[in-house]
């Protein structure tokens, strides 16, 4: 995929080295679709080939009032997608993406600027070094509410960022997070005012780059601390990638989705 073909974000570049990628598709409130996802990966292939990249920050556009809504399948989206032979609709976890975000040496800042469904939740626990939240925003484990499992290995980032006990919890009955509870979790470094977020995500980039911060150390910190997780994602990835098939396939799922869209309880099954 080429950068000038982007349609889901928004790739902005500038000259001190900081790299923008925002979310955006405001008609749906920013939800992410596999188009969405290799948009990303092509982020970060090309910060990786140029040398004067820095930093990432990943946000949602403001318009959508959203961080983004979560997934997007609508018929006309696998439509669109037959004309990117890189897409793999049978990496349903995204593990190509999630190793790529994992293997990225660049510090990235994932801005949570609304509410984060589904992969809004998961990319950031997988991409983000440093993520920052504003305090109306919200997350949403809604996988057991819909009959799956998590993706881009939050089943292995969740228990290790806030352990066993809550993160099956947190997964098992389908919970929506607040800010500040996310902070006491430990799954965002700060809790802002929504008018502020940026600006401070800003500052933080600028204290991870020269001449107030030391790139080559801080790249080197990451490759360090990331190097020893490596496998275990990608193994952890391989098996929600089986269980999302599995999960898809079932009768537990097709209830959930029907009963979203009537707007009633869903009546699960077990199968």
């Amino acid at each position: 995929m080429n950068i000038e073909d982007f349609e889901d974000i928004i790739y902005e570049k500038e000259e001190n080295g900081i790299c923008t990628a925002i979310l955006s598709q405001p008609e749906r409130r920013n939800a992410v679709t596999y188009i969405t996802f290799l948009e990303l990966y092509t982020v970060i292939e090309d910060m990786e080939n140029d040398k004067n990249t820095k930093v990432l920050i990943i946000t949602g556009d403001p318009k959508g009032d959203a961080f983004t809504s979560g997934g997007y399948f609508r018929p006309e989206m696998f439509h669109k997608m037959q004309k990117y032979p890189e897409i793999d609709l049978m990496d349903i976890a995204q593990k190509k993406l999630c190793l790529k975000m994992w293997d990225f040496q660049k510090p990235v800042i994932v801005a949570i600027n609304g509410m984060a469904i589904g992969g809004g939740v998961t990319m950031p626990l997988a991409a983000g070094d440093l993520v920052y939240m504003a305090e109306d925003a919200w997350l949403g484990f809604f996988f057991a509410r819909r009959g799956i499992v998590p993706e881009f290995a939050a089943s292995f980032l969740l228990p290790l960022l806030i352990g066993f006990q809550r993160a099956k919890e947190i997964c098992y009955f389908g919970e929506k997070v607040i800010a500040q509870r996310a902070l006491e979790l430990g799954l965002v470094n700060k809790v802002l005012p929504n008018d502020e977020l940026m600006e401070y995500t800003r500052e933080q980039a600028l204290r991870l780059i020269p001449p107030k911060g030391p790139s080559l150390s801080i790249k080197l910190m990451k490759k360090t601390m990331h190097a020893y997780f490596r496998e275990i994602l990608s193994h952890t990835l391989d098996l929600e990638n089986k269980a999302l098939r599995k999960t898809f396939a079932s009768k537990d799922f097709k209830e959930a989705m029907s009963a979203l869209e009537e707007k009633r309880e869903t009546k699960f099954v077990g199968k």
